[in-house]
């Protein structure tokens, strides 16, 4: 698999507009209408996602298998955040990013995250063993 496309430095970002359904009250981690935590961590993967994705084999895509980051700072509804993902290494199937979030005022978030490449088609039939085994598992079969 050549992954000689994804380059050290390059950068993916995304973006979110804090709205009620994104704050932790909405989303079950917490009980004040800030950014919650699980929507921030989806925000870093989308930007790692903005930062390799086209850079893929065909009929490849990635998979999150490591987050390591910080949630620091609260942005309440209205606040614009924006998330940066940035490839640090690729190891064989795994790319490294160095993460940040932050919104119109200062960094709320940071730290690292590692995705592996799949071949989607591969992939698509382990889960699908997994899944008929779980079925016949639960029936008693």
């Amino acid at each position: 698999m050549d992954l000689s496309g994804i380059r050290i430095g390059t950068r993916g970002t995304a973006r979110v507009i804090v709205a009620a359904e994104h704050t932790a009250a909405r989303v079950g981690s917490g009980v004040i209408a800030v950014l919650a935590t699980p929507v921030m961590i989806n925000l870093v993967e989308a930007a790692a996602l903005d930062a390799c994705e086209a850079m893929l084999p065909i009929g490849h895509q990635t998979l999150g298998t490591h987050l390591d980051v910080s949630h620091t700072a609260a942005t309440p509804i209205g606040g614009l955040v924006t998330a940066v993902a940035e490839v640090v290494a690729v190891r064989g199937r795994e790319i490294d990013f160095v993460v940040e979030a932050r919104d119109d005022i200062d960094v709320i978030g940071k730290g690292r995250h590692t995705r592996v490449v799949v071949n989607v088609e591969k992939f698509e039939a382990r889960v699908k063993r997994k899944a008929d085994a779980l079925r016949v598992k639960i029936s008693g079969a």
